[in-house]
């Protein structure tokens, strides 16, 4: 009797992992797979329709972006998040960003940064509807590329998107304190408009103090939800 085995081309095993890392990194950063949950590789390639091969691979990925960690050799879990965490993420993103926020001022398309500028005020007034928060978040991703592209650093942006990965996590952190939302909507409209003035100082500046009233905002809710 023969015995049919199955084979898939490293083509067709790379879209399955990469299908696979994009699925479980979504859910690791919208919460849905809480930090501390067991990702046992039989569990999860059936749940995710792909076979154990690409899913160690999606889970190398996730383990080398620092988003799940191998408690033994068999036992992947979701890395948690503390507020050492937290502060060393801002550490490293408080350099690139300001220096992002500079470089954007002197390179940038002055008449896009002051677009985006409009959007943000624009936004604001509908902070408490979902779909409010939705576009807001989106203007956020929106705005980021708009910096990325105009700095025109392929190191910079590499840094830039290991740190957001991680941010995505945290940042749901505020997400429900609407005064925070309403305050960060207004220091994105100020760096905005530096940048569409090419003034990399303001720009800067105005990073920082997003950067720090972000992280205060964090860690408060953190210590709110652990008391």
């Amino acid at each position: 009797m023969s015995t049919t085995v199955e084979r898939t081309t490293p083509a067709e095993r790379t879209r399955a992992s990469d299908r696979a890392y994009a699925t479980l990194l979504d859910e690791i950063q919208s919460g849905a797979l809480a930090a501390g949950t067991v990702l046992a590789e039989v569990e999860q390639a059936a749940r995710l329709g792909v076979s154990r091969t690409p899913l160690r691979e999606a889970l190398q990925q996730l383990s080398a972006d620092g988003l799940v960690e191998q408690q033994s050799p068999r036992v992947t879990v979701v890395a948690g998040v503390d507020a050492d965490d937290i502060r060393s993420l801002f550490e490293i993103r408080r350099a690139l960003e300001e220096s992002a926020a500079r470089l954007a001022a002197d390179r940038g398309d002055a008449e896009l940064f002051a677009a985006l500028a409009s959007e943000f005020a624009a936004v604001g007034a509908s902070l408490e509807l979902k779909t409010g928060r939705e576009n807001y978040y989106a203007l956020i991703a929106r705005f980021d590329a708009a910096v990325d592209a105009a700095v025109d650093n392929d190191y910079i942006a590499s840094a830039l998107r290991t740190v957001r990965t991680h941010l995505v996590r945290v940042r749901r952190m505020s997400r429900d304190n609407q005064t925070r939302l309403a305050a960060s909507v207004s220091e994105h409209r100020l760096i905005a408009e530096a940048l569409a003035e090419r003034d990399g100082d303001l720009a800067a500046h105005a990073t920082h103090v997003h950067l720090r009233n972000a992280l205060t905002s964090i860690l408060d809710s953190l210590k709110e939800g652990q008391s």
